[in-house]
């Protein structure tokens, strides 16, 4: 295939603000859709071949549904704006339904249990996905210019579907985040004093201001343990805590208070959607809040409130006496014990 046909989609995908991480997860079906075909080049396979690859994921290798719709959005995208071909209509694929899954959610005392398991910036991280609803990725890669102590609100920067939006800033945390910054700020200091201190800018602001990567309001709140050169400009930078601290931190923390569900980042996410229902907030405040597009995507969180399946209180639970309690389940369980 050569790199040329990649060459092309980077620059389709960068042309229409596509993320640098959807930009490596669709070079990357390319290459996967073209090795699956023996090395043929895009061009000469038809709709046909794209049908039988989709296919091969679905039946051979049981990807799952959000996979098999992102491989095929890639391959759409590499005929659509890279090849100059519509084949959409003509592949014959049903996109794959993704099951409606109920969001876990933990209740407020494992969420006290969680975050006391925790430490350091992972703590703070930690809170503030729960505090303030944000992805994970949203709270590694905050800048120092998002916080804003006065109105006590954070702004979260081109987020998923490349929308900007204000969550508020807990009380609980403002004087952790104070500490924090203070201590990023003496990092920064010295980091400058060695000739380092860049810090990775829009591709835009960097052409705008192009000293603005050195500058203290667009360090990052949570900046890594290291720095790395950067192999164009050749400039020393501190990248954002990885993801993946975060969420190793978030599972072991899990452990450790012996939460019987599966935790991740998302999962503080969820509870943060989920207590706020509880507590009267209006459905639209949490779609915005949440940054979704559409408030069916919010809606979900209305099937977990704690308050019985449907919201509704069993009709067992309205007989008089109660029909097993402990002291019965044991009489039962005597009377019935073989002799």
């Amino acid at each position: 295939m050569g790199e040329g046909v990649l060459d092309r989609m980077r620059r389709q995908l960068r042309l229409r603000h596509y993320s640098r991480r959807t930009e490596k997860v669709y070079c990357q079906w390319v290459r996967r859709f073209v090795a699956f075909h023996e090395q043929r080049h895009p061009l000469v396979l038809e709709p046909a071949d794209v049908t039988k690859f989709l296919s091969h994921l679905a039946d051979e290798l049981k990807v799952s549904a959000s996979t098999q719709n992102q491989a095929l959005a890639a391959l759409l995208f590499l005929y659509s704006h890279v090849l100059g071909q519509e084949i959409e209509a003509a592949v014959q694929f049903v996109r794959a339904k993704r099951p409606e899954r109920v969001p876990v959610v933990l209740t407020p005392a494992e969420i006290g249990r969680l975050l006391g398991r925790m430490s350091g910036p992972t703590h703070l991280m930690a809170a503030i996905l729960y505090g303030a609803g944000l992805r994970l990725l949203e709270c590694a890669s905050l800048r120092v210019k998002d916080v804003d102590f006065e109105r006590r609100e954070i702004t979260v920067r081109d987020g998923k579907g490349q929308k900007d939006r204000k969550v508020p800033l807990p009380d609980a945390i403002s004087e952790a985040l104070r500490v924090q910054l203070q201590s990023v700020r003496e990092q920064h200091q010295r980091d400058l004093a060695i000739g380092a201190g860049f810090v990775q800018l829009p591709t835009a602001i960097r052409r705008k201001y192009p000293r603005a990567n050195r500058e203290w309001p667009w360090q990052w709140v949570f900046p890594a343990t290291r720095c790395y050169i950067e192999p164009v400009t050749r400039e020393r930078r501190r990248h954002h805590l990885h993801e993946t601290v975060l969420q190793r931190a978030v599972r072991q923390a899990a452990l450790r208070a012996d939460i019987a569900k599966p935790v991740s980042c998302h999962t503080l996410r969820h509870s943060f959607a989920t207590h706020l229902l509880e507590h009267g907030c209006d459905i639209r405040t949490i779609q915005e809040l949440l940054g979704h597009r559409d408030v069916s995507t919010t809606m979900i969180y209305t099937h977990v409130l704690n308050r019985g399946g449907l919201g509704l209180r069993s009709p067992l639970d309205h007989l008089t006496p109660p029909p097993l309690t402990r002291s019965s389940a044991r009489t039962n369980n005597a009377r019935h014990r073989p002799v």
